[in-house]
């Protein structure tokens, strides 16, 4: 590594909240602005690009941060006229696009509280995540627009685009609200503890928990952006993470606008040839992306030959854990280091291993604590463990003062043992501030960078007419990390076949989401369970993976 960066110790040592609170233009004692911090300050430079884009039918274009105010202001100025701002909900269902952006900074600047819906939700996890936030405003897109058919909370309904042929009228249009409002708005300034996001984490029992993020978590997303991105003035950056979910909104939207930084949407979905246009048509510097999107670009090594011609200087993943392959791969294709990093919904990103600090590396190692937190591993009383020895991850809630947690929206769990918050990330502590992860202590199912609860999935097969019980796990899956695997017992009037198998998929799509549907299903006679009743997915997951060794030696 290079010597002319900065000692993380050193760094750590002489770490200071105040010398990053000094960093915003406002601060969080007299009352601060998430969209005056994140667009605003870089606007009075007229030419200064905070986002480029491609469509998904191929079409450039690119938005300054003052184009961005001014849009950003329209809106906040029809919320306002609708009786929307401090505090109420405001949730955009729609792809990577201007229209996103200029939507979250408007919900900002109106010291509203933005809400991130994945496109690829289906109408019953919309519905509750509108319904229990009590989301005064949708804001969606002709494609998706069918979903709020089957959706019984009734929110203010916005379309970005003309209306497909249908019985059911949005109450507005994007394009016409803008044009009739002013583009000043005075921005509403909020304080530390308040919320400016309004996310959604899954959990293993129940629905999913809310998870408000309060604007004094922005201290901490600059220093991993800052830090560990290891981001720059000049950078062209490229988080590949849908802003639907937690490290695409903090980390491809706020972040990087947060150091006044360029970043870039591709509304296309996922290839590995799109991706490699991508990354030279706009000379992407900086790139972030989950490890299976880095899996998937391996396995299409061919692509990566000297006529690529790449300008990445910085990767970086988060998600989960990556394998030595892929790091090694990365920097013979990509041409640079590739930093694996780890956070959660809950607390943003704790650990790292830096783009801009130096310190010892670790093979398959999430890296060091981030400066203002102080992680540690627990055992099952609670104690710090020693040095070599492995716990649950937990952080020092006293000793950290970027910590931004304040509990579940709802109150929907307790995540604390005393001073600690306790991560459910298992972890082998190396006696210096840093850790490498071994697995999670619960049923969480990490695929494809998505964490599922496995009783999200278990709750919507239960819906279909033929389902008596079921049980979720995740299957090791080279590309993906894991698959989601459902054991089925159905009722006994029904074939267990392929045609059933294919229906019960086709309807946790549509009522869940994409994304967490099992890919396989197994129809069974009983699942096994304590003498209490409970199941035991655990049992699930050992006959999973020893399927997969099965095949391996077959």
């Amino acid at each position: 590594m290079s010597r002319s960066l900065p000692s993380y110790a050193l760094f750590a040592q002489q770490f200071s909240s105040d010398a990053i609170e000094a960093q915003f233009h406002g601060n969080f004692t007299d009352g601060i602005n998430v969209c005056q911090e994140i667009c605003d300050r870089y606007a009075s430079d007229a030419s200064k690009v905070a986002l480029r884009y491609q469509t998904a039918a191929g079409i450039d274009g690119e938005m300054t941060f003052a184009e961005l105010q001014q849009q950003a202001a329209r809106f906040a100025n029809f919320l306002n006229a609708q009786g929307i701002g401090r505090g109420d909900r405001v949730a955009c269902l729609l792809p990577r696009t201007p229209q996103l952006l200029i939507c979250i900074l408007g919900t900002l600047r109106a010291g509203a509280v933005y809400q991130p819906l994945f496109t690829a939700f289906g109408p019953g996890a919309i519905d509750y995540r509108l319904q229990q936030a009590n989301t005064r405003l949708i804001v969606t897109n002709g494609e998706q627009w069918h979903k709020l058919d089957d959706v019984s909370a009734s929110p203010l309904t916005m379309l970005v685009d003309n209306l497909p042929t249908t019985s059911k009228q949005p109450d507005f249009y994007l394009h016409e609200q803008l044009s009739h409002y002013s583009d000043d708005f005075t921005p509403v300034l909020l304080q530390l503890d308040d919320p400016f996001l309004q996310m959604f984490t899954s959990g293993t029992t129940g629905k999913p928990k809310g998870v408000a993020v309060p604007t004094k978590a922005l201290m901490a997303f600059y220093v991993y952006m800052k830090y560990a991105i290891g981001l720059q003035a000049d950078d062209q950056f490229w988080n590949l993470a849908d802003p639907g979910w937690a490290y695409g909104l903090y980390y491809a939207i706020i972040g990087p606008l947060l150091l006044g930084v360029t970043t870039h949407f591709n509304e296309a979905s996922f290839s590995a040839d799109n991706t490699l246009a991508f990354l030279q048509r706009y000379r992407i510097t900086n790139l972030a992306a989950a490890p299976t999107a880095y899996r998937l670009l391996m396995a299409n090594d061919e692509l990566f030959d000297d006529s690529a011609k790449l300008q990445v200087k910085r990767a970086s993943s988060a998600g989960e854990p990556l394998s030595p392959e892929i790091v090694n791969w990365a920097q013979q294709r990509l041409g640079c280091r590739l930093c694996d990093q780890y956070g959660q919904t809950e607390t943003g990103m704790t650990s790292a291993n830096f783009h801009a600090l130096e310190h010892v590396e670790r093979p398959a190692s999430m890296g060091f604590q981030l400066p203002g937190y102080r992680l540690v591993a627990l055992d099952p009383k609670g104690n710090e463990v020693a040095p070599g020895e492995s716990g649950e991850l937990a952080v020092d809630m006293e000793h950290s003062p970027l910590f931004f947690f304040d509990g579940y929206t709802w109150n929907e769990k307790a995540p604390y043992q005393g001073r600690y918050y306790l991560t459910g990330d298992m972890v082998v502590s190396n006696g210096d501030g840093s850790h490498s992860y071994t697995g999670r202590d619960d049923d969480i199912i990490a695929s494809a960078g998505y964490r599922i609860g496995p009783a999200e999935v278990e709750s919507a097969l239960i819906e279909h007419d033929a389902v008596i019980e079921s049980a979720v796990v995740g299957k090791p899956d080279d590309k993906r990390g894991a698959i989601v695997k459902a054991y089925v017992v159905v009722r006994s009037n029904y074939e267990t076949d392929q045609q059933l198998a294919e229906e019960l998929q086709q309807h946790v799509r549509n009522t869940l989401s994409m994304h967490s549907y099992p890919r396989e299903i197994e129809f069974v006679d009983e699942l096994p369970k304590t003498s209490s009743g409970k199941i035991q997915r655990y049992l699930l997951r050992q006959q999973a993976e020893k399927e997969i060794s099965d095949a391996t030696s077959a």
